[in-house]
């Protein structure tokens, strides 16, 4: 384990977005955006981009064990964030990886199912691994609705009794993020208390990549020291800036988050008369 060190060091187990928007891509950014040090253990490489996903090669487990271990005997993690899995050879991996991080830190668990294109990211039988073997280590888990009606095994569960019902299944929190549901709220519980986080729709934004960003986040605030509801605040609003200023010129379907501002870094950096 690596000596006290001022930069926080946050490890993102994931898949790799061929498009950049998604992914450790997009976690790596966001991580970048909030002060800490990004690494990475890929479980997945996906040929995608705004449109589709149209190839996925799975990562072998071993690989997967290594890349976190090499990560943790070096530099240390002080807070991690789970994405996508992918099936259930590659969700063992992950639980073996997990006991070699210090005891008590933080894991932030996106359950990642289906990209935004629809393709399906989660394997048979991945669900239940998922829930059965990740789900008790999280210290917040943050599904988007879709998500955590599939992990309740409940279509009908709304809103508070949603959360409720993933909390049951063992992390220390839950967010159910807001974008799908008619308010953009998210609902944040934990065993002692229940708390809606608010937002702004934006509709004309680029939401490719939400999810990640805003588990990423949350995972880096847990990693400066922040409180799981302070986490998941900040969290909320870094999310909703991203897909307000969401580059949706990009490609042909669902442009990508902008947790970096790049437009406005780009209308800085271009030489006067647009060269």
């Amino acid at each position: 384990m690596a000596a006290h060190r001022d930069i926080p060091v946050c490890l993102t187990i994931a898949g790799s977005d061929s498009g950049g928007g998604a992914g450790i891509q997009a976690d790596l950014k966001a991580f970048a955006t909030a002060g800490v040090h990004g690494t990475t253990a890929i479980t997945a490489i996906t040929a995608q981009n705004t449109v589709a996903v149209t190839a996925v090669e799975a990562v072998s487990p071993e690989m997967i064990l290594a890349q976190v271990a090499a990560v943790v005997e070096d530099l240390g993690v002080d807070a991690v964030k789970l994405g996508m899995l992918g099936s259930v050879a590659s969700t063992h991996a992950v639980v073996q990886a997990l006991d070699l991080l210090a005891p008590g830190t933080p894991i932030v668990v996106d359950p990642v199912m289906v990209a935004e294109s629809g393709a399906r990211l989660l394997g048979p039988g991945a669900e239940d691994a998922m829930r059965e073997l990740i789900l008790p280590r999280a210290t917040v888990a943050t599904p988007n609705v879709p998500e955590a009606r599939a992990l309740a095994g409940d279509a009908s569960l709304e809103g508070v009794a949603l959360a409720r019902a993933v909390l049951a299944l063992g992390p220390q929190a839950v967010v159910v993020t807001g974008g799908h549901r008619d308010v953009a709220t998210d609902i944040y519980v934990d065993a002692s208390q229940v708390v809606e986080i608010p937002g702004v729709r934006h509709s004309d934004g680029a939401a490719h990549g939400s999810g990640c960003t805003h588990a990423a986040t949350l995972a880096a605030h847990l990693a400066l020291g922040a409180t799981p509801l302070e986490a998941a605040r900040r969290a909320k609003i870094v999310a909703a800036g991203a897909v307000r200023d969401g580059l949706a010129e990009l490609g042909s379907g669902p442009g990508p988050v902008d947790v970096l501002g790049l437009r406005a870094r780009t209308a800085r950096e271009r030489p006067a008369g647009g060269g």
